[in-house]
């Protein structure tokens, strides 16, 4: 990793450590269920993760590939020309770190050589066997989200969560990825009921002694309208109260939509904090 990216990487870790940090969402995909389509050329992109840096971002996550349930797989060829000049552009345009969200070892290693500092990684280093190598490299954080191949609802999610993590953190450990470059997720709405996101936010801070930063990604996510009759302008609401959620049971980062919102939410809500 380059020195000027390098010190982008060490100044979030150090915000991370101080006080809640926000992770801005671009998505340059055609698909995405909230924003798909809206940002996949250069300018269309620079211009908005510009409005997510002004409304207070702390890092900005780049995603080419839509992981959406439903949502069509796309080759490495196709994620790469989708992310690449895009995200080269925003490294040189843009007074902020970067993050790649992909599964992909290789699109990794593009985007970290091209000036992201983090890969967002929804298999949790299991997906792709490169993956951990690929960050160990580059010196990157690794963010790892929890998933599985599917749904069932008769399991405790939060045992299953731990069991994922420890097997990634020993695969992390493995590559030679050092531990204060690691965040953990549990990844809310990825094959899990209704219930078992609700548990996943409730719970966090059974995962408090791994001792590591926790990110959640709730944000604008379907189940949230299932706790408010189904309505979908209420979906802001309702992250919002879920981050918050998540806040005051120890999570560190926050991957949203809605920037501005949930900076004002988390100064109130860390001030309060503090003074408590």
């Amino acid at each position: 990793m380059e020195e000027p990216f390098r010190g982008r990487r060490d100044a979030f870790l150090r915000k991370v450590r101080r006080r809640p940090a926000v992770m801005g969402i671009l998505n340059v995909t055609p698909d995405s269920f909230f924003d798909g389509g809206q940002f996949q050329t250069i300018e269309g992109a620079t211009l908005h993760a510009k409005k997510l840096v002004a409304d207070g971002c702390d890092i900005v996550d780049i995603g080419a590939e839509s992981t959406r349930p439903g949502a069509v797989p796309v080759s490495e060829a196709e994620e790469l020309a989708r992310v690449e000049p895009i995200l080269s552009a925003l490294a040189r345009r843009l007074d902020a770190p970067l993050s790649i969200d992909t599964t992909k070892a290789r699109v990794a290693a593009r985007a970290l050589a091209c000036g992201a500092i983090a890969v967002n990684d929804v298999g949790g280093l299991q997906r792709d066997a490169a993956m951990a190598d690929v960050v160990a490299a580059a010196e990157a954080l690794i963010v790892i989200v929890h998933n599985r191949a599917e749904k069932d609802e008769s399991i405790d999610i939060i045992p299953d969560i731990r069991a994922f993590f420890d097997r990634s953190l020993t695969l992390a450990d493995k590559a030679g990825i050092a531990r204060e470059r690691i965040i953990l997720d549990p990844g809310i709405g990825f094959a899990k009921t209704s219930r078992q996101n609700r548990d996943a936010v409730a719970r966090l801070g059974e995962l408090k002694d791994y001792r590591l930063p926790i990110m959640v990604g709730v944000s604008r996510k379907s189940f949230l309208g299932s706790l408010m009759d189904g309505n979908p302008e209420a979906s802001l609401i309702g992250t919002v109260a879920a981050n918050l959620a998540a806040a005051a049971r120890g999570a560190a980062i926050f991957r949203v939509h809605d920037v501005a919102e949930h900076v004002a939410a988390l100064k109130v809500f860390h001030a309060i904090r503090g003074t408590s």
